[in-house]
């Protein structure tokens, strides 16, 4: 079959939206398909959404291929009757965020009719799609209340599992990706200051902004915590990574509200290790279970402590855990296999 993997990015920013395209790529030549790559600029620019958002529209790959896959929007207002989506989230600044915090799009006369205009675009062209896949119930869930859309949860794999590996458990709760407001990395940095065991916390990861690295590295100072927290604002490679979480305590992820589990947890869950997380953090509680592979907490600073101390202290129920967390990968039919079966059908 030949099939165009056609999906959106933001210049110079990379991260999971690019990684599910490309390594889906892979596996589907290796499946023996005909794949093209493309990606298109978008920037979420209420003034300028709808002029980019038409010229994905005027893309024709009727006559160039049998299938097209559609991840990041909004790339999957592009007209072809094979149309296939790998839904990986909404323009959530109109969408789930529009009244959180976390939002920084100004409320408007001309932002209210873009948010109108995106949810009414959007819900036609979703509806256009011979098949809809999420990357989670949460965003199942989403599609379903903003746009009536049935969809189907298809749980995107990491690309080379076998690279990670377990090396026992040292101290350190660690926390590798990209440091964001909403990914809550502040959070953890005010745990340390109620940790009472000899726990210690691993942040690395670029920034999302040099303002936001200096707001971190502000807080680790104002909370004297530096002695037990090492931060690291910088690319991670995966070589990097996997020998970062193999002699890890645990791996803690407590995004606001996240679109899927997140490759952080995914890729802790390999390594063998519990996923610390908050009652909160969205599709990270579709793949940890509370007390089985990993720990739920309250978003507060206590409560992650308490956590953090208990999986220091608790050695035996912190291996099992971590054994559980891998088990969980198969339970949840997490694999290439699985996901080229399901969009090629």
């Amino acid at each position: 079959m030949r099939i165009v993997l056609l999906s959106s990015f933001v210049p110079f920013i990379n991260g999971g939206a690019r990684f599910i395209v490309e390594w889906l790529e892979e596996k589907l030549r290796l499946a023996g398909h005909e794949v093209e790559r493309f990606y298109l600029p978008f920037v979420e620019d209420p003034a300028e959404m709808m002029h980019q958002i038409a010229a994905y529209r005027l893309v024709d790959l009727t006559q160039s291929c049998d299938r097209v896959i559609c991840f990041r929007p909004p790339a999957y207002v592009v007209d072809h009757p094979h149309k296939v989506l790998w839904f990986i989230h909404h323009i959530r600044a109109f969408y789930d965020l529009w009244d959180s915090p976390y939002n920084g799009m100004p409320k408007t006369a001309h932002t209210e009719a873009v948010r109108r205009g995106l949810i009414a675009l959007d819900t036609q062209a979703i509806g256009e799609a011979r098949a809809v896949f999420t990357n989670s119930q949460v965003v199942s869930d989403r599609l379903k209340r903003f746009n009536g859309i049935d969809s189907t949860p298809l749980y995107p794999p990491i690309h080379a599992p076998e690279r990670f590996r377990h090396d026992g458990y040292g101290d350190a709760v660690v926390a590798v990706c990209r440091m964001e407001a909403h990914k809550r990395q502040a959070l953890l940095i005010e745990a340390m200051a109620h940790t009472t065991s000899g726990v210690r916390l691993r942040l690395a990861g670029s920034a999302s902004s040099p303002d936001h690295a200096t707001e971190l590295k502000t807080l680790i100072d104002r909370l004297g915590v530096a002695d037990k927290v090492v931060f690291e604002d910088r690319w991670i490679t995966e070589d990097e990574k996997a020998d970062i979480l193999a002699g890890a305590l645990a791996v803690a992820y407590l995004p606001k509200d996240e679109d899927s589990y997140g490759y952080p947890s995914l890729e802790g869950a390999h390594a063998r290790k519990a996923v610390l997380t908050t009652t909160d953090s969205g599709g990270v509680l579709e793949l940890v279970e509370d007390g089985r592979n990993g720990l739920i907490v309250a978003p507060e600073p206590r409560a992650v402590a308490q956590a953090m101390d208990r999986l220091h202290r608790d050695r035996a129920a912190t291996a099992r855990m971590g054994a559980a967390s891998h088990d969980r990968i198969a339970e949840m039919k997490i694999d290439w296999e699985t996901v080229v079966n399901r969009l090629t059908a």
